[in-house]
């Protein structure tokens, strides 16, 4: 079963109304960390790349973020929509400019989501999705807590190397220094990334309720549960100087300098699900159950394929669908065997 790279961490509360004893509690932030939100600045004009400066549109329903930011220009979503790409020449020769490209991705998260999946060999019963997105960006911006961290010291990494290390050190220059570096960097073939990970998130106790809601339907087939993480990872790669059959043979004889020191975090809570202390961006795991487990519920009753929506939801509330699901026709056991 695929399990998602949900890292671990503990964030920076930036709200700028925070009470004295609140301060008192704030977590101390990771070396070379820094809100990413509130450091957004556009790539240089002439690349055609200040976004910032038209107007933000807003989408009611939808999480408050500049949608452009993942679709930008000279950028190229790969298939599975986890990687956001560019060889731009100026981005590889252009330290400034790199450092601003990295804020603005910091500044919009990755779309956590949940497959839920049964089967009974060859035949798929249902095959449903939803999507947590929403649940790392508070409606009040002033209460996000999402932060851009740098390697720390000790920390094996892809320093610039073509295999991970824990050297070279910048010390407290941070973001800067590194998008420097890899500007400098004379290697034939080199890339700079930037990692969006979703850290405190409880997925071991959705997934067990989800396990025990599908076993309450008496299905007896495979219940796959796994947690995607897409729009996850920005990588900028020099452009090949002579063809891309050249750059991918050189990468594949001499390597490629990578620079993987760079992360946004976009906790879902302040510390993992248990600890004392503990703040949820938006919502608890426990309460997101209680307001999904109806829905949920009813699309598997339709062996549906496709998405769980916000409409499901309101039709959970607004006609009780779900509520008298309990015991399914699924058909003959071994089915498609």
């Amino acid at each position: 079963m695929e399990k998602a790279s949900f890292a671990v961490s503990n964030p920076v509360d930036h709200s700028a109304e925070t009470s004295q004893d609140d301060r008192e509690r704030q977590i101390t932030p990771p070396p070379y960390s820094g809100p990413s939100h509130s450091l957004n600045a556009p790539a240089p004009a002439s690349q055609d790349q200040d976004i910032s400066a038209k107007v933000l549109v807003r989408y009611p329903g939808l999480p408050r973020l500049d949608y452009r930011l993942y679709s930008p220009p000279l950028f190229k979503l790969s298939t599975d929509t986890k990687t956001l790409s560019s060889r731009a020449e100026y981005l590889s020769t252009n330290a400034s400019a790199l450092v601003s490209l990295v804020r603005a991705q910091a500044s919009v998260p990755p779309k956590p989501q949940i497959h839920i999946r049964g089967s009974r060999g060859r035949k798929v019963d249902f095959d449903v999705k939803l999507n947590l997105m929403n649940l790392l960006v508070p409606d009040d911006e002033k209460q996000r807590i999402d932060y851009i961290r740098c390697v720390g010291e000790g920390e094996l990494a892809y320093r610039g190397g073509v295999r991970p290390d824990v050297l070279p050190e910048v010390g407290d220059a941070g973001l800067e220094e590194w998008c420097r570096r890899y500007v400098q960097d004379s290697s034939t073939v080199k890339l700079f990334a930037l990692d969006r990970v979703v850290a405190n998130l409880d997925t071991e106790w959705i997934e067990g309720q989800i396990r025990s809601l599908v076993a309450s339907l008496n299905y007896r087939g495979v219940v796959d549960v796994t947690f995607v993480v897409t729009h996850s990872r920005v990588v900028v790669q020099n452009p090949d100087r002579v063809n891309q059959f050249f750059t991918s043979m050189t990468s594949l004889f001499s390597g490629k300098n990578k620079f993987e020191v760079v992360k946004s975090i976009w906790p879902f809570a302040t510390t993992k699900n248990g600890e004392p202390g503990r703040r949820c961006v938006v919502q608890s795991e426990e309460v997101w159950w209680r307001e999904w487990k109806g829905p949920i519920k009813y699309a598997i009753s339709l062996k549906r394929n496709g998405w769980i929506t916000v409409e499901d939801k309101l039709e959970a509330v607004m006609e009780g669908k779900g509520a008298g699901t309990e015991i399914i026709d699924w058909g003959p056991d071994g089915m498609g065997n």
